[in-house]
């Protein structure tokens, strides 16, 4: 996950799961019950560092010095479903502002209520106290007032309170959509340890058929957004909404149609940069020769695709070379043919097997 980290430090993690905090018959968010279970989660999460077995002394010293936590959330896009809102859209994105600004704001009320009864996290006031410099960053400076004089005056129990992490595993496990991300599809297939091309159907859609037998399964109502249905520009400006209220980082995926160019992947990190997003990931779709979600059960044919030379045109390329008819041992040990250029020879550079033509580390050992 695109989580940045001091040596040593380690982050304990936990997800809200914002399908629940939904009031399915007013169609609306539940705010309080979702303040309720932010502080449980903060004063969960602050207990887990305490109760957990540190094997390194270094991991111990920090993880107790900064007490981070990373309180995040998984079912976003069930929440705008419920509420009966297009994920990306103007309304989708005011309750997804709503909502992230109470997950931030009850999070560090509840982390300064915490540093009243147990104390601040000890490098806030080593080698002096530290408070000032503390609220004086951009994210500090962005919560209300109240806030930032809680912490002058009481200190704060965490270092950092918030990050959304990716919640594939539990996220499927449960039922909702994973992290913030909207649903890659409602059917689709996924491709695991358990096997490839298992189909996957997401169980909110049968939530509304059984609420609605009136409802055509083939057409759903509009608030029914997919990931591939969305402009990679709604996927970032989702992403970076959310990011005004998430003082560590957030894993999120923009998804791209097939053949889409160098220069509109380039765009899109532009939008996030200047959006405030700390990180991205931009996926276009079909460009790896297996995915772990797909459409179809399909495997992609990479033989061919689309490159974008300077002035803007676009041909293909073939991308895999003939090997049936050669000996030649492609990999990454020493004496392979490098699998980047196919020109070079895998040799030992300084620990790390390393391609002699392109330079590529393939493998390290240090």
């Amino acid at each position: 996950m695109e989580q940045p980290l001091a040596p040593y430090s380690v982050c304990n993690l936990a997800a809200v799961n914002l399908a629940e905090m939904a009031d399915k018959e007013t169609k609306t968010v539940d705010f309080e019950k979702l303040k309720r279970t932010v502080e449980v989660g903060v004063r969960m999460q602050d207990n887990v560092i305490d109760a957990t077995p540190y094997f390194l002394e270094a991991n111990r010293k920090q993880a107790l010095g900064e007490r981070r936590i990373g309180l995040g959330v998984m079912g976003l896009a069930d929440l705008l479903i419920y509420c009966e809102k297009e994920y990306g859209s103007e309304e989708g994105n005011k309750i997804v502002d709503k909502v992230f600004e109470v997950i931030a704001t009850t999070a560090y009320r509840t982390s300064i209520e915490l540093a009243k009864e147990k104390g601040s996290f000890p490098f806030l006031l080593e080698n002096g106290d530290n408070r000032n410099k503390f609220i004086e960053s951009g994210y500090m400076k962005s919560l209300p007032e109240d806030i930032q004089k809680g912490v002058l005056e009481h200190g704060i129990r965490n270092s950092h309170l918030l990050t959304v992490a990716p919640t594939g595993s539990t996220g499927s496990m449960i039922g909702c959509a994973t992290g913030l991300e909207p649903y890659f599809s409602f059917t689709y297939f996924r491709s695991g340890r358990l096997g490839k091309f298992m189909e996957v159907k997401a169980d909110i859609v049968q939530e509304y058929l059984d609420r609605n037998p009136q409802a055509d399964p083939n057409a759903l109502p509009h608030w029914f957004v997919t990931a591939m249905s969305l402009s990679p520009e709604a996927h970032v400006d989702v992403q970076c909404i959310i990011q005004r209220w998430i003082d560590s980082s957030i894993s999120k995926t923009v998804n791209a149609p097939k053949g889409y160019k160098v220069s509109q992947v380039e765009k899109v990190y532009e939008r996030l940069h200047k959006g405030g997003a700390k990180g991205g990931t931009v996926y276009v779709d079909g460009s790896r020769n297996e995915q772990v979600l797909s459409l179809t059960a399909e495997e992609n044919d990479l033989n061919e695709c689309e490159v974008e030379d300077n002035n803007g045109k676009v041909f293909l390329v073939n991308t895999v070379s003939e090997l049936s008819s050669t000996n030649v041992n492609i990999g990454d040990e020493v004496g392979d043919t490098c699998p980047i250029c196919r020109k070079g020879t895998v040799i030992d550079a300084g620990g790390c097997n390393t391609c002699d033509n392109c330079n590529a580390q393939l493998k390290c050992g240090l």
